[in-house]
């Protein structure tokens, strides 16, 4: 069984939870969206952000934190914009480091998207009832 994560991110149109608990795994896909759903204005450096930030308020409604994440898949658009997230990323996630990869993608669902990242977290289903 599953347990929807409830997030104070945008209600996304598309059927689709922004993050579920299942045997004890948190599991998501963040991308750079502020509160009105839009994808944030400002490049590689405020998508990233953006998307840590989404990611931390999920990590944090689920009842833990970025220390919680196992692994973290970050796709980009393009190569020169990994040394903005790995500097952004260190800002965000402090060792023991999740395990990690990196992979460069031809374009995202949503045209304006430089970046997206799909997470792993080890945590338990909250006692109360998410559904």
């Amino acid at each position: 069984m599953i347990h929807p994560v409830r997030t104070e991110l945008f209600a996304a149109k598309a059927p689709l939870e922004w993050a579920v608990i299942g045997n004890g795994i948190l599991f998501t896909a963040q991308i750079p969206i502020g509160s009105d759903g839009a994808v944030v204005a400002g490049g590689i450096e405020a998508q990233a952000r953006q998307t840590l930030e989404n990611l931390r308020h999920t990590l944090e409604r689920a009842g833990g934190g970025m220390q919680n994440l196992t692994q973290v898949l970050i796709y980009v658009t393009r190569r020169e914009d990994l040394a903005t997230v790995n500097r952004l990323y260190a800002d965000y996630v402090t060792a023991p480091f999740p395990n990690r990869a990196a992979i460069i993608v031809s374009g995202f669902a949503r045209e304006e998207m430089l970046v997206e990242m799909v997470a792993y977290a080890a945590l338990e289903a909250p006692a109360e009832d998410q559904s």
